[in-house]
């Protein structure tokens, strides 16, 4: 493993930790969820050094060891929509010029994946596997996890974050604090029923561009990510070539998986190794 301070186009750093393959076989870069550390991704990107890969997997600006103290966080002003074009995109172009020769594997988890319909480097990817990755309009989500998305765009947000000056997820119970205008703009998209898509000009995003083979995985009982709305998503990519596999453990034999399991270590003879069969396929 080797931490590489990147300094994007807008001058801030983000943490990088780069596990180094011993082959020279594909790249991975792992695209985290909202609010969530690299370090959860851990295991995963050391299955994958293992398998002969080398990965990345970096904090979002704001996240982690890229400015998420509360110090900083009140004077971060990036948006949502910089974690994709600035962080993830210079992430993905650090990887490529390391090793020109070989492709780009990209994983996301949740609102990674609805970044990369924003990354101007999809160009730069060759496949990309999207774990519960899905649009965040709140009437896509059922029983009470409907009130409490409503909830959280048009009542929590909007009050906490000038309160705070950052919007204190931590304090919550949910995930890692993340800057006012990444928030904001959360709310926004979250609020519309084309999430980002009604707040964005066609111009803004690449959705129509891609063109790689994409596989969304959704599992039951995923509070965070309802099949419906990973199907909005996929259907965005109307040029890319979407596979989506809903996998129901009680019929796969596997514990319960959720929004956050796929990347446990107890599903490395499973799940992980169709990732790395499907990555591998033509």
């Amino acid at each position: 493993m080797e931490l590489v301070p990147l300094k994007t186009s807008l001058g801030h750093v983000l943490h990088v930790v780069k596990y180094k393959g011993q082959s020279k076989k594909a790249s991975f870069v792992i695209s985290s969820a909202t609010g969530v550390l690299q370090k959860y991704y851990h295991n995963f990107a050391l299955h994958l050094q293992q398998e002969g890969y080398t990965v990345y997997t970096f904090d979002y600006y704001g996240i982690g060891d890229s400015g998420g103290n509360e110090k900083d966080l009140k004077e971060n002003t990036v948006t949502l929509s910089d974690w994709s074009k600035i962080d993830q995109a210079s992430v993905i172009e650090f990887a490529k010029k390391q090793t020109p020769d070989r492709k780009i594997y990209l994983v996301t988890h949740s609102i990674g994946g609805q970044l990369f319909g924003l990354n101007p480097n999809h160009h730069m990817v060759d496949k990309v596997l999207m774990v519960a990755s899905q649009s965040g309009y709140w009437r896509y989500y059922k029983g009470i996890h409907y009130p409490k998305m409503w909830l959280f765009w048009h009542a929590l947000i909007p009050s906490l974050t000038p309160l705070f000056g950052y919007f204190p997820s931590k304090k919550l119970g949910l995930f890692e604090n993340i800057p006012k205008n990444v928030a904001y703009e959360w709310m926004r998209w979250g609020k519309h029923p084309c999430y980002m898509l009604g707040h964005l000009s066609n111009d803004a995003h690449f959705f129509d561009k891609i063109k790689i083979p994409i596989k969304i995985l959704t599992f039951p009982r995923d509070i965070y990510a309802p099949v419906a709305a990973a199907k909005w998503l996929g259907l965005q990519f109307q040029n890319a070539q979407v596979t989506h596999q809903h996998i129901i453990p009680e019929i796969e034999n596997l514990p319960e998986i959720g929004h956050f399991g796929f990347f446990r270590t107890k599903f490395k003879d499973s799940l992980w190794k169709g990732t790395i069969d499907w990555f591998e396929s033509n």
